[in-house]
């Protein structure tokens, strides 16, 4: 008699099967092209409720079983101060998936909605800085969060054309503030539509925005979140005349050549062609 899976497996098998070309084969590129999982590792997977990090838990729960790379897993969920709905719908999916998370509870939201300036980044730092303490304490030397390709070459677009800059977002990174811990991205290779794909294909409804900064306050500054929008629309325009336009912006930055740029930045000091012309 041919056994019935759960709802829970029935989305695993997904991710190695109908979504195998889009998902599972892009994640599996990532983890050995940029080195994210060591063995021994013990990571903290962060799942805020979005549709990109519930993906990552369950990606990594089939990861952790059949990889030949020894590994632990927690999935952690931090409560910047969500309300009783919102908290309520994370914790209804991750049951549902069967993603056994680790709830606790900040103020960051409290503190963010006070501060007169960039509310929006001193939140992001804030949650990152908790994500980090709160692993560490539980013995992890990682975190996992859920960037996918889309995040990447948006966030080099944004600096180039908002930021007169090129700065990219890398696949993984050390912390400065918490020796030791490590942050890997490992959806870094997986396209944002494969993941609304496999969102609808079973029907689930995750977070879209939990920020309650965004819901109480008519002085929020809605400027980054426009100008990642107008880049998403760039993006889809050129897709009509040049389908390959996202993968070919991930390589471009790949394969940056210095030799041909006039100045650039490392380890934050400014450098000049002129330093060996």
């Amino acid at each position: 008699m041919k056994r019935e899976l759960t709802f829970a497996q029935l989305t695993e098998r997904s991710i190695c099967k109908r979504f195998r070309k889009d998902i599972w084969n892009p994640l599996i590129a990532a983890v050995k092209r940029y080195q994210l999982i060591q063995p021994g590792d013990k990571i903290a997977v962060c799942v805020s409720g979005g549709k990109d990090s519930m993906l990552l838990a369950k990606a990594m729960q089939v990861l952790q079983r059949i990889s030949e790379t020894p590994f632990s897993l927690v999935f952690l969920v931090m409560d910047p101060g969500y309300s009783p709905a919102h908290r309520r719908k994370i914790e209804e999916n991750a049951a549902l998936l069967n993603v056994p998370v680790t709830v606790f509870e900040t103020d960051v939201f409290d503190v963010a909605n006070r501060a007169e300036k960039n509310p929006c980044y001193l939140c992001a730092r804030m949650r990152r800085g908790h994500l980090y303490s709160q692993a560490q304490a539980l013995g992890c030397n990682k975190i996992a969060l859920g960037h996918h390709l889309n995040d990447v070459i948006e966030t080099a677009l944004l600096s180039m054309f908002y930021g007169a800059q090129l700065q990219g977002m890398i696949p993984k990174l050390h912390s400065k503030n918490y020796p030791g811990m490590e942050l890997i991205r490992p959806l870094y290779c997986v396209r944002e539509e494969a993941i609304i794909a496999w969102q609808r294909y079973h029907g689930l409804e995750f977070l879209r925005c939990a920020c309650r900064f965004t819901e109480d306050s008519a002085r929020t500054d809605r400027e980054t979140e426009s100008k990642r929008r107008e880049i998403k629309a760039w993006i889809r325009a050129m897709k009509r005349t040049h389908p390959d336009i996202e993968k070919s912006i991930f390589a471009s930055l790949h394969a940056v050549c210095l030799d041909t740029f006039p100045g650039y930045i490392r380890a934050g000091a400014q450098h000049s062609f002129l330093e060996e012309y």
